[in-house]
């Protein structure tokens, strides 16, 4: 590894005279090396360390390193507008990191959630003005699409995730902006909103409105996240950038990395994939009730730079286009292109009382006789969210006990004869009415052990409107990948509600995001299944490995 010089600090002219600060770090000696970006809203020092090494890490593999402030951020002057100006900004960052003292004339760039979005944002920018591309992004756990990979999911407004993100990027406005009061006010409820806030309107957020985005993200107006997704404002672009795609099972933007990576594998660059075991924060060996052994502990920084090595220096890089991991059998697997699945149906049945016990309904590989199973949603008791990429706690959890209450239908399959192997999405189609005009339905896969624990697998959610209210319906769950062992079953679970990952669902056919306590209706849904009405729970198996697959050292 390189020694570095000592830290220097820029301030950087945008195209309309406002000034964004960044960190420099550089090798020390007369040699020119490719330039790292990375932008980022939560003060240039942290610079993604909550899930990368340091810059200075980076730099010490050859590497001149610029970490910046967004607009209205950290030092940086302006207004911060979430991803409205940093498709302008980002492209001039770029260009002005082309002729950066030390570097060679290539730029990539890296960075995780937020700081991965405006790269897309700056590809865009710099595509739209002509000026300087990334020659290289490597992007994490970042929403290709704003609106359904991160506010939203299946229609159903993300409650408890929005409301924390959101006041803790005001307390900062508010800061910035010398409006103590509304910034202490938003640091006393941080507490209440962890543990869930009883409405998707909080007073704190509404009385603090000017310091956040919060209002906008409940309006759910179309123009605003056309404005600012990343699909959209690359539309018609050019994607021929080499990028590396890093993801998490249990990461809320797992739609949108596998978006992300399926709209750029359209061009001829190079495009590499590798998902995790993890949750959003922090990547490590301990996910949930599970552990993923040493393959998970080391992160993903050795693969960065090894893509940038590779995309940017011409070094040869063995590893597999595609890396994903099994955190059952503690290992990652290695592939050419994204494996491929055939789906094996599973048939739902019941004695008619799969809410009222957990030992109840089956899944079976044919129809049973006709059954019907009703699930009573209370909404002052709802069922609450937890394990996954929602849950309190995340990640892969024992939810045993969740699917012993009384509204929560359970259905398990007999223990199985060989290991199972999983990859994709699994669906989940019910036969579904209700006597309310508008429900949520929220669907978990579990892994049952011979020990009775039920280790959360995967799980989708749907807000059901008025207007698409059928039967059939389908619920898409989460992609995954995994391997069920043998002599374990497999369970699926189904609520009404999930909170306070999604606020309650009233019944009346207002969107959830706008109810009081005082409009929620106690609403029943009738779940049929059997000969004449096949719901069903459709998996991605994977067939016997081939030669393309192999196992990834640690």
């Amino acid at each position: 590894m390189l020694d570095l010089r000592d830290v220097d600090t820029l301030r950087m002219l945008m195209t309309d005279g406002v000034h964004l600060v960044a960190d420099v770090y550089r090798p020390v000696g007369p040699e020119r090396y490719p330039v790292l970006v990375m932008r980022l809203p939560y003060g240039r020092k942290v610079a993604s360390t909550v899930v990368l090494a340091h810059p200075a890490w980076y730099a010490a593999h050859g590497y001149v390193v610029l970490v910046q402030d967004v607009r209205g951020r950290g030092q940086s002057e302006g207004v911060f507008r979430i991803l409205e100006d940093d498709v302008a900004d980002g492209a001039r960052t770029l260009s002005l990191a082309a002729d950066l003292a030390g570097g060679n004339g290539m730029v990539a760039s890296y960075g995780f959630s937020y700081h991965g979005m405006n790269q897309f944002l700056a590809l865009a920018g710099a595509r739209k003005s002509g000026g300087k591309a990334p020659d290289a992004m490597a992007i994490a756990m970042a929403a290709f699409d704003v609106r359904n990979h991160w506010a939203f999911e299946g229609d159903g407004f993300r409650m408890q995730s929005n409301q924390m993100w959101a006041c803790q990027m005001a307390i900062e406005n508010a800061r910035l902006a010398g409006d103590l009061d509304a910034a202490h006010l938003l640091q006393a409820a941080l507490p209440s909103l962890h543990s869930g806030a009883i409405s998707a309107r909080p007073d704190v957020l509404a009385k603090t409105s000017q310091h956040t985005h919060y209002q906008d993200w409940l309006a759910d107006d179309p123009a605003y996240w056309q404005a600012r997704s990343p699909d959209a404002l690359l539309e018609g672009a050019t994607l021929d950038v080499p990028v590396l795609h890093v993801g998490g099972w249990n990461d809320i933007m797992l739609e949108g990395t596998l978006a992300a990576f399926n709209a750029f594998s359209s061009s001829r660059s190079l495009q590499r994939l590798s998902i995790g075991p993890w949750s959003h924060i922090p990547w490590g060996r301990r996910v949930g009730a599970l552990d993923a052994g040493p393959g998970a502990a080391d992160g993903i920084d050795r693969e960065i730079v090894a893509f940038f090595d590779e995309a940017l220096k011409g070094r040869e890089n063995p590893s597999p286009k595609i890396r994903l991991f099994d955190v059952v059998k503690q290992t990652w697997a290695g592939f050419e292109s994204l494996p491929r699945s055939e789906m094996r149906v599973l048939h739902l049945a019941s004695g008619g009382r799969a809410a009222t016990t957990s030992i109840d309904g089956t899944l079976a590989e044919t129809p049973g006789v006709t059954r019907a199973d009703r699930l009573v949603h209370d909404p002052w008791r709802p069922a609450p969210s937890v394990g996954l990429h929602l849950g309190t706690p995340p990640d892969f959890t024992d939810r045993a006990a969740i699917d012993d209450r009384a509204d929560v239908l359970v259905y398990t399959s007999g223990p199985l004869d060989l290991p199972l192997a999983l990859f994709g999405a699994a669906n989940v189609d019910l036969f579904v009415t209700a006597d309310r005009p508008s429900f949520d339905l929220d669907c978990t896969l579990s892994m049952l052990t011979p020990d009775g624990a039920a280790i959360s697998m995967t799980s989708g959610h749907k807000t059901v409107k008025p207007h698409t209210a059928s039967s059939p319906m389908s619920v898409t769950l989460r992609p995954m990948q995994m391997t069920v062992p043998a002599g374990h079953c497999l369970r699926l679970s189904i609520q009404a509600a999930s909170f306070p990952a999604f606020p309650v669902n009233p019944g009346t056919g207002a969107r959830p995001q706008d109810a009081t306590v005082t409009d929620r209706l106690v609403t029943t849904l009738l779940v049929r299944s059997g000969d004449g009405y096949p719901s069903a729970l459709r998996l991605p198996v994977m067939p016997p490995p081939d030669r393309e697959e192999n196992e990834c050292e640690p």
